[in-house]
């Protein structure tokens, strides 16, 4: 006998129900860039190794699934290389491919390649699979789609209190409510690390600064030991774990604790024009809520670091992020060029959706009518009406074979279409059809322009 087939841990396939819900979200997600004037691209689902490969830092990097080169792929290693196992130098060898991580690098590469054609500041928008070699979970996936928004050419902050606006703008347009949109600034963090003596050791500080919320403050500081930061820089640090008030009175503690650098000040500089500005505007569902612990992890970003929470009601990580990156397109050869974006989680959005009861009911009815089938004459006559009601872009089917009633209206339940038609030869005789609500069980005998109406 042979084996049941199956998928890869963090991996899915989507009935059709949780397809059109996902394309819900992604529609939603859409409009809101277009109507905040980004362009759509696209990018291939694998980039050279050479372009995503140290970019994310180093625990990123081990999250990059790898691709063989194709045909004897083992051809080009050593036998020293074997015999030691020197992995780095094997990996080299037998890779020259990988699949995307995220869509910010290879958008950055996409910049710097198409330079020439693009006007900026370009505001693009991307909606598209990524991979990552992830331990699967609750809401973790090793392959899932992400949806991102970048403005690259501009350094200006205006675009930073846009991308606030668009977050709030979804997330009000897909009825989730009190989303928390956290904020923190990567010059502030440079700074704290420049106070407290662990400039040497940024990475490993934001790294473990970025897990306080999963971890707590004892495993954090234990990671920061464990990276050599000391126990003095841990001490100084530790007031940060338990700030607390509006996001006015965290941005005056910060500025008591970063007097003394100028990085760290232009940072709270920052985040206080973002703050203030976004105040002024308002915002229509989500709030604005300054986290001096925030840091993302990523090595890219300079500047705002953005992520999104989910209604506290909910046990789910961040359903967003993003942040500004100075100079991420120079990692290619475009130098001093300035951009900033935000990605929607689509994956988690999905789930926290589904488990407040957020999607609308219509979101369902993919098919508006379905027509019982009666036998090759009335099918002929049916089909006839099928086609002149999806000219006018109604969504109809005709059952394929002429099963018994019960069984057709029981396909057409499951299926959630919320009208069946009937067109036997009573209707073939008066030129009408019979159209019954599902739910009511209400019928009315039209003629084919008042069911393309009543059907609209």
């Amino acid at each position: 006998m042979s084996n049941k087939p199956s998928i890869p841990k963090g991996t899915r396939d989507f009935n059709p129900q949780e397809v059109v819900k996902r394309n819900y979200i992604f529609d939603v997600i859409r409009q809101a860039f277009t109507r905040f004037g980004f362009l759509p691209i696209e990018t291939p689902s694998f980039e050279n190794s050479d372009t995503l490969m140290g970019k994310y830092g180093e625990e990123g990097d081990r999250l990059i699934f790898k691709i063989l080169n194709s045909g004897d792929f083992l051809r080009k290693v050593s036998d020293d290389d074997l015999k030691t196992r020197n992995i780095p130098g094997i990996t080299s060898s037998i890779s020259e491919k990988a699949l995307r991580y995220d869509l910010t690098v290879p958008f950055a590469r996409y910049v710097v390649q198409h330079r020439n054609e693009i006007d900026f500041p370009f505001k693009r928008y991307q909606i598209q699979p990524v991979w990552r070699a992830d331990r699967p979970q609750k809401g973790r996936f090793r392959e899932f789609y992400q949806c991102d928004a970048d403005v690259v050419g501009s350094d200006s902050l205006w675009q930073e209190v846009e991308l606030v606006q668009l977050y709030d703008t979804v997330f009000s347009d897909l009825k989730l409510r009190n989303t928390t949109i956290k904020l923190n600034n990567r010059k502030i963090l440079s700074g704290i690390a420049e106070v407290i003596g662990a400039e040497d050791k940024l990475i490993d500080f934001t790294v473990a600064l970025d897990k306080l919320d999963k971890i707590g403050k004892d495993k954090v500081k234990e990671e920061m030991r464990e990276k050599g930061i000391s126990e003095e820089a841990i001490e100084k640090v530790e007031p940060l774990f338990s700030v607390t008030g509006t996001a006015s009175e965290k941005i005056e503690s910060l500025k008591n604790l970063l007097s003394a650098s100028e990085t760290g000040m232009r940072g709270i500089e920052e985040l206080e024009f973002i703050v203030n500005t976004i105040d002024e505007l308002g915002l229509s569902s989500a709030k604005l809520e300054v986290d001096v612990t925030l840091a993302r992890g990523l090595n890219y970003y300079t500047g705002a670091i953005f992520e999104v929470a989910a209604p506290s009601e909910v046990k789910m990580g961040s359903i967003g992020g993003g942040g500004r990156y100075d100079d991420l397109t120079g990692i290619f050869g475009l130098k001093d060029t300035s951009g900033v974006g935000i990605s929607f989680g689509l994956d988690r959005i999905y789930l926290v959706m589904e488990e407040l009861g957020l999607f609308p009911e219509t979101v369902l009815e993919t098919t508006r009518a379905l027509f019982v089938n009666f036998g090759e004459k009335e099918a002929m006559y049916a089909m006839r009406a099928v086609s002149a009601l999806r000219e006018e872009g109604i969504a109809v089917d005709l059952y394929p074979d002429p099963a018994k009633m019960g069984k057709q209206m029981g396909y057409a339940d499951k299926r959630g279409i919320p009208f069946v038609i009937l067109a036997g030869e009573t209707e073939i005789e008066s030129n009408n059809y019979t159209l019954k609500n599902m739910r009511s069980g209400e019928q009315k005998t039209l003629d084919i322009d008042q069911l393309v109406n009543e059907l609209k």
